[in-house]
């Protein structure tokens, strides 16, 4: 894999890694939320093969979750599941894990973001991973386009 994690902007000769990732990542994020935000406790009964809506946008958030441990090293304590069928209980939830991984990002020490985390998917640097979220998070959003265009 090519490690284009050395490509970021510089700022005084200083690498401001959170700073530059954050309005991309808030960018990105925020449309996926508001995206979410539309539907409605009927829309997560959609399904993608085998899963509901509802479990893919649960999954969506306990992905950002699982890398906020596995690559920031900041485990969340009682993280409550939220029902899938329930809307309200799954924008606060992802409203959670955004912020939980956020926090994780900022605390994340600057040398640190290029450096290589092992996890159980693979090595990642911090700042791969945030692109590695950004992906997932776009599919699951073009996921909800398509449920939403064929269900009319």
């Amino acid at each position: 894999m090519q490690n284009y994690s050395k490509e970021i902007k510089h700022f005084g000769g200083l690498a401001m890694i959170y700073e530059t990732v954050l309005p991309v990542w808030n960018a990105l994020r925020d449309r996926f939320q508001d995206k979410v935000k539309g539907l409605t406790d009927e829309d997560l009964k959609m399904k993608v093969g085998d899963k509901t809506l509802g479990s893919i946008l649960h999954h969506t958030g306990e992905a950002e979750y699982i890398f906020a441990e596995w690559v920031f090293q900041k485990k969340a304590e009682n993280m409550s599941k939220p029902a899938f069928d329930n809307i309200e209980e799954i924008v606060s939830f992802l409203e959670q894990s955004n912020e939980f991984l956020k926090e994780a990002m900022k605390e994340l020490p600057e040398e640190k973001w290029h450096e290589g985390v092992e996890t159980p998917k693979g090595t990642s640097t911090p700042l791969e991973a945030v692109g590695r979220l950004m992906y997932h998070a776009g599919i699951h959003s073009g996921q909800i386009t398509a449920l939403k265009t064929l269900n009319k």
